[in-house]
């Protein structure tokens, strides 16, 4: 939006011709979503508050959570909105891709909302089934990969390409839209999965929402993407904004969010960044590597898998319980020994996944 208007500014005063700068509107709309995160933080806890909008606490979940019950859940809405707002502000809006990340996100963003409001307010401790759950998400998510699959100019926009090893790669075709489909709500899953402990989630989805801005920022540049060898898609590059909105939405949440949790993200949160992420690694050609820098999301949504599994197959289970974050805790780890370790973890991992930009 802003782009625009200092673009036609600049004709009277070329100092406004910083602004088409992306890493100075990436910058930019890191502070935004984090002032837009720090100033209506306190008013929604409260608003949230007052509406009685407080999280059910599972009774066969670790007891240390039970005090946690009544405390303010869909403080993702406070996410999402920094990160739309920074995201308008900031980013050219006639990049088709600007518009494709947010439908995403927002859409995510919707279904995770409802969800948490047949929760808390029609006393329905399920919320949305999963068929509806995932029939939203799926409409969403197949939405967006057919038109990128669709306005896709080159193969290079539908190849998958793999990391470290540059001779791999695959021109997928139509394939293309089932595979991206299920980067993004699996990711969106895998990420409302993980948010279970205070600040669990959101730390890692910041770390590799920033990464990813540096993959978006090298593919979107000819001279960069060349040397790298990695993919160069037109237009790219303007996603660096929507990753910086994460950035800093993510860090002003995690002011109210970190132990002990002034604010829970609740589905409307966890599902829309989750999805965020995924559509970004989608378009940007890099989901393996998200694979790599989220592998604390992936670990998370196996552990769970492989608890269904094992207790469907021999009546056994894998872990004391699942998501595995809880199966550490039940071992008598305190939960911000859990949460600052998984952290620990998500840095490693992102280090990795940045580190395949040279080794190829």
């Amino acid at each position: 939006m802003l782009v625009s208007l200092f673009d036609w500014l600049s004709q009277y005063y070329s100092g406004f011709n910083v602004f088409q700068y992306l890493t100075l509107r990436a910058i930019l709309a890191v502070l935004t979503a984090l002032g837009v995160a720090l100033l209506l933080g306190p008013k929604m806890i409260r608003a949230l508050t007052n509406l009685k909008m407080g999280q059910p606490i599972r009774d066969d979940g670790p007891q240390s959570h039970l005090v946690k019950a009544g405390t303010p859940t869909m403080g993702g809405a406070l996410i999402l909105l920094g990160i739309t707002l920074a995201t308008l502000l900031w980013s050219d809006l006639s990049n088709h891709y600007v518009w494709v990340v947010l439908f995403v996100t927002i859409g995510s963003g919707v279904i995770g909302g409802y969800d948490d409001y047949l929760k808390l307010k029609e006393k329905n401790t399920k919320g949305l089934s999963s068929k509806l759950k995932y029939l939203g998400l799926s409409l969403v998510g197949f939405s967006a990969v057919t038109y990128l699959y669709i306005v896709a100019k080159s193969p290079v926009e539908t190849t998958l390409y793999f990391p470290i090893v540059k001779e791999w790669f695959w021109d997928m075709g139509w394939l293309f839209i089932p595979w991206s489909y299920l980067v993004i709500v699996g990711t969106s899953n895998a990420v409302n999965l993980t948010d279970g402990l205070d600040g669990l989630a959101i730390m890692p989805t910041i770390l590799v929402a920033a990464a990813l801005g540096v993959f978006v920022y090298a593919g979107g540049n000819i001279k960069i993407s060349a040397y790298l060898d990695i993919p160069y898609i037109v237009g790219v590059g303007e996603l660096i904004i929507f990753c910086g909105a994460i950035f800093g939405a993510g860090l002003g949440f995690l002011w109210f969010n970190t132990y002990p949790a002034q604010v829970f993200m609740g589905d409307v949160g966890a599902l829309s960044l989750g999805a965020a992420l995924g559509i970004i690694a989608v378009i940007v050609r890099q989901e393996l590597v998200l694979f790599i820098m989220g592998g604390v999301f992936v670990m998370e949504a196996v552990s769970v898998i492989l608890q269904v599994g094992s207790y469907k197959l021999r009546g056994k289970r894998i872990f004391r319980m699942a998501p595995i974050h809880h199966h550490f805790e039940l071992k008598g780890w305190a939960e911000p020994k859990v949460i600052v370790r998984f952290w620990i973890i998500t840095i490693i991992l992102v280090l990795v996944g940045l580190a395949t930009l040279k080794v190829r």
